[in-house]
């Protein structure tokens, strides 16, 4: 029997040891800068990281360590967040402008420092200070640590699938002219992928995202939304797809000709190379309009796809000899929701979280656009937009969690509720005739307080007082469950039959049905605070914001670390 302790003993001490070998430190820095260049037949300063649009792609183990040093050499402020990484007591490297860190001021720098624990996949990085996120982001790529594998067939290759949108012209004065005036900025003049707008826009023939392909080989296709501000429909002509991960979490197997994905969200899919050698077809990317009263960008983003051999197929063939697919229309809801809804997760696979069955905390927030009451002798009304008709307004003179941390009162207040202030038929477009005081919302800066491990049920609700649309909404340092979503208003009678407990999506983004709502779940396990918002930037700037603040557990490795010496200052 000793000698079975022993020998135990032994290989639990190999394990560790073989785990911690296997874990490494990746560091990489950012030079953040300005950068001119070509676009639709124009000369246009972005501002980017190394020089290059999208930035650089960030490749990681899981159980790694990423240092990112951030170099600040723009005009701008900005900070960077690492869109779904838990950040477990990590959460000053979490990002958000005045939400965990003041902005690193232009000549400046800040150092990000994380561990990737628990997670595998497709996830992304960028700018959260202004709209500086249309050309500040990249790939944040998760591998499985050394020794284990994918749940599925290895690919032959990996390719990053990034979608953005372009503007001919400063994305941050569009972003400061909006907010001065309290009109919505002006829409993109393009869609992209990879940062190429693609054959269909002008001067463009050149700019066009290529991928050459072997047939019979597959291919894992991590694909980003880092649009701005639309959902989008992506097909490639004569190909289907199987989707085998959604926001970094693995799902079962699916098997389709179209992804539908919001802004914020990520999609792995294996691409099967199976047609002749030598043919070419396109890729393809146009919105997803759910609101189809409010304007939008009608046009189309395509790459290509060459099947290797053949004598010429490395080059653009004529654009007649490739075949486009057929997209749906702009504002074929049923076909989004029909892919939205289809994911689950893939049960017993690598990191796979089980839904919690108690619930210690039940909240129904309301989503959506709403006005705001401007004082005297200004342009009124402004636009906005709130949660449960809170506002939300950014902090100036310190960071939310600096002030959780140092004790701060006046940063902001604890005060947001758990329902709505006041009940009506949210999906009812004409509500607003009869009771005009629920278009506007007052401006706050208002927060939930979370004991530690509290499981939380969120009812995500959409309304339609200025216009009813589809909300992608984030929530930083977790993932949740997506138990149930519809149409109409939540009846929690009728709706808690159709919750999903036994393999449920799980994901940090989730695209609210226009018209409709959606039960979400998760335990607020890691000490901070974490801003959830819509991530259409055309939103938070105008209020579609709160902040969870999770407070403190009982040990040592629940508790809220001090900040790092090198956070930036206000």
């Amino acid at each position: 029997m000793e000698g079975v302790r022993v020998f135990l003993a032994c290989a639990l001490l190999l394990f560790a040891i073989s785990s911690i070998a296997s874990a490494a430190i990746v560091e990489h820095t950012f030079n953040v800068q300005n950068l001119t260049v070509s676009r639709l037949c124009k000369r246009q300063v972005i501002t980017v990281v190394n020089g290059s649009l999208p930035g650089p792609t960030v490749r990681v183990k899981e159980g790694d360590s990423l240092v990112i040093h951030v170099l600040n050499n723009s005009p701008h402020n900005i900070t960077i967040h690492w869109h779904g990484i838990f950040q477990r007591l990590t959460v000053w490297a979490d990002g958000p402008s005045m939400i965990t860190q003041c902005p690193i001021q232009p000549g400046h720098s800040y150092a990000y420092r994380f561990n990737i624990t628990g997670q595998e996949g497709t996830l992304w990085w960028h700018a959260h200070s202004s709209f500086l996120r249309a050309t500040v982001y990249g790939a944040l790529i998760i591998r499985p640590k050394s020794g284990h594998s994918y749940p599925f067939p290895k690919p032959h290759k990996e390719v990053p699938i990034l979608f953005g949108e372009w503007w001919n012209t400063d994305v941050v004065a569009l972003e400061e002219t909006a907010i001065a005036t309290g009109v919505p900025p002006n829409n993109s003049d393009a869609y992209t992928i990879n940062g190429l707008p693609g054959n269909l826009y002008p001067c463009s023939n050149n700019r066009m995202f290529s991928l050459k392909v072997v047939k019979g080989k597959s291919y894992l296709l991590r694909i980003i939304n880092a649009a701005m501000n639309v959902q989008l429909f992506f097909k490639i002509a004569n190909h289907r797809l199987t989707v085998v991960a959604a926001d970094a979490v693995y799902t079962e197997p699916y098997v389709t000709d179209l992804i539908t994905i919001a802004p914020g969200q990520t999609v792995d899919a294996l691409l099967h190379a199976d047609q002749s050698i030598g043919s070419s077809y396109y890729m393809a990317a146009h919105p997803y309009a759910s609101a189809p009263a409010v304007p939008f960008p009608n046009t189309t983003t395509r790459g290509v796809i060459h099947y290797a051999g053949g004598g010429g197929a490395s080059k653009t063939p004529p654009s007649k000899r490739v075949l486009m697919p057929k997209l749906p229309s702009f504002f074929d809801t049923p076909t989004a929701h029909r892919f939205y809804s289809n994911l689950t997760s893939l049960v017993g696979g690598p990191h796979w979280v089980p839904v919690p069955r108690h619930v210690d905390e039940e909240m129904l927030v309301t989503i959506g656009l709403a006005l705001e009451a401007c004082p005297d002798n200004t342009t009124c009304p402004k636009f906005s937009s709130s949660m449960n008709n809170h506002s939300f307004v950014l902090p100036k003179k310190l960071s939310i969690l600096e002030a959780v941390y140092n004790g701060v009162d006046g940063i902001f207040t604890s005060d947001f509720p758990n329902q709505p202030p006041v009940k009506f038929d949210y999906t009812d477009p004409n509500i607003t005739q009869t009771n005009p005081g629920l278009l506007f919302a007052p401006k706050s800066t208002s927060a939930k307080i979370l004991k530690f491990n509290t499981t939380v049920d969120l009812v995500l609700q959409n309304h339609a007082l200025l216009a009813a649309e589809n909300h992608p909404m984030h929530l930083h340092g977790f993932n949740f469950h997506v138990l149930a979503q519809g149409f109409g208003n939540y009846d929690p009678t009728r709706d808690r039959t159709k919750y999903n407990l036994v393999n449920p999506q799980f994901r940090n983004t989730l695209a609210v049905p226009v018209g409709g709502w959606a039960v979400t779940r998760f335990t607020a396990d890691s000490p901070g605070a974490w801003i959830m918002h819509c991530h259409i930037d055309v939103h938070l700037p105008f209020g579609l914001g709160m902040v969870f603040v999770v407070q403190n557990g009982p040990t040592k490795s629940t508790t809220l670390p001090p900040p790092p010496p090198d956070l930036p200052k206000c």
